[in-house]
């Protein structure tokens, strides 16, 4: 099976490419790379365009006989999407209208979605299953919460198969160190608290302590990558089986606060991370902590390698094999 991967020379994408090439499909990667790495493309052909641009999809769907799509393009960071919204909706949302719209006129009828926990917004009850309530509190969140309504009016119209899955945090790297984490700027917390450790970034800055969680930072379900990436086979399985479009949750069940991230890296490390405190971003929740019984019900997934160690080993041996080596000192 010919697997598109959009947005697959980025870090969920590149690792899902690897998967769907170890089960045995033929990944074909379409990347704009504003974002994404060329080199983290190592499991099939890199076509590099824009979802935005419907003769480029065109002519991949004409060179390549596409079964499925895994959707992966779009831009991601809440805190940018409440800077500059506009780019958020043009990009994640109208973007993937191109795509429905190309794959449509080809008879490509299947996609799995890269969705996101942020389409919640502030939770009701914790953990939050999928019949939670829909209300995102930034345009990141409110994008693919669009996304999912254009792939729920594609299926009643045109029969489009479609997983949503809704990410709560990835985090790790690739366990053969293959692949990793490699942002600029770097938005999430267990690159940035290794960095910190490492004197390689700036210092951790914790943004709120008056949270009403147990030590007072936002608290998070932390997901293994290489787990992620396995979702998204057992979605497209899931489909060829005959199930019904839906959506999924992608977590643990179980959150860990800043500060316990934090300790995690200098436990796994050795080294102190420093940290300044910083109010509240605009934009975040609490907490968030997935229910995903569904996903172990219906799709037979269940996360293998997202213990908080698990994750924060593998991310540190993936930054200390990218950090350039010191110069040796002249004679």
């Amino acid at each position: 099976m010919n697997v598109l991967i959009t947005g697959g020379a980025g870090y969920i994408g590149s690792h899902t490419a690897k998967f769907v090439a170890e089960a045995g499909w033929s990944p074909i990667v379409l990347d704009n790379l504003a974002r994404g790495h060329r080199e983290a493309v190592k499991w099939g052909p890199l076509i590099e365009a824009d979802i935005a641009d419907r003769a480029a999809l065109d002519n991949v769907f004409e060179r390549y006989p596409i079964q499925a799509v895994l959707h992966f393009a779009a831009f991601a960071y809440v805190g940018e999407s409440m800077q500059a919204p506009e780019m958020y909706f043009r990009n994640n949302l109208v973007g993937t209208l191109s795509l429905l719209e190309a794959m449509r006129a080809r008879g490509v009828g299947t996609i799995v979605f890269s969705s996101t926990c942020a389409t919640y917004g502030n939770p009701v009850t914790i953990p939050i299953s999928e019949d939670h309530i829909q209300q995102p509190v930034n345009p990141y969140g409110e994008s693919k919460y669009m996304v999912e309504r254009l792939l729920h009016w594609y299926g009643y119209a045109y029969g489009l198969k479609w997983v949503a899955l809704r990410y709560f945090n990835a985090a790790g790297a690739d366990p053969d160190g293959q692949l990793g984490e490699d942002h600029d700027p770097e938005p999430h917390l267990i690159p940035r608290a290794i960095s910190a450790a490492l004197g390689s970034g700036d210092v951790l800055e914790i943004f709120g302590t008056d949270y009403p969680t147990p030590d007072g930072t936002a608290v998070r379900d932390y997901l293994h990558v290489t787990d992620l990436a396995e979702a998204h086979s057992a979605a497209l399985r899931y489909l060829d089986g005959g199930g019904a479009s839906t959506a999924f949750n992608l977590g643990t069940g179980q959150g860990h606060s800043v500060r316990e991230v934090a300790s995690m890296v200098e436990r796994v490390s050795g080294k102190k991370v420093p940290v300044r405190e910083a109010g509240r971003r605009a934009g975040d929740p609490p907490s968030l902590v997935a229910d995903a019984r569904k996903s172990a019900r219906l799709m037979n997934w269940t996360p293998r390698h997202s213990t908080l160690q698990d994750i924060v080993e593998t991310a540190w041996n993936w930054k200390l094999k990218s950090v350039p080596s010191p110069a040796a000192p002249r004679a």
